[in-house]
């Protein structure tokens, strides 16, 4: 499906699962803009959150699930990645709420 191809480096599409990750609860909090903006740069954030927002929920899976497979994750590489992720957003001492973990094991069958 066309509409949900994307031609992202491997920087743009952690930069949009960061973001889809930060939108877990349906809030962007000031906290995790300051994380992810800690991560990437301004403009490749505003690049990538311009499409992530003009995205609805199915297209966003979609394009996580198809660029995961052109990328050819495995499921270390998925896990390793999502690690990642989870330290980001949970460190230490901090629990996931319901709709975090299962935004987190969605988005394990997306990356495999």
């Amino acid at each position: 499906m066309k509409d949900f191809e994307t031609n992202w480096t491997r920087v743009e599409f952690k930069t949009y699962l960061l973001l889809y990750c930060a939108h877990a609860d349906y809030v962007e909090t000031e906290e995790e803009k300051s994380l992810i903006t800690s991560r990437v740069s301004p403009e490749l954030l505003k690049k990538i959150h311009k499409e992530f927002d003009a995205d609805n929920d199915y297209q966003r899976i979609q394009k996580i699930a198809n660029t995961a497979n052109y990328f050819g994750y495995t499921e270390k590489e998925a896990d390793v990645l999502l690690d990642k992720m989870k330290t980001l957003f949970f460190p230490e001492g901090e629990d996931m709420g319901i709709l975090e973990e299962n935004m987190f094991r969605g988005l394990k069958h997306l990356l495999v």
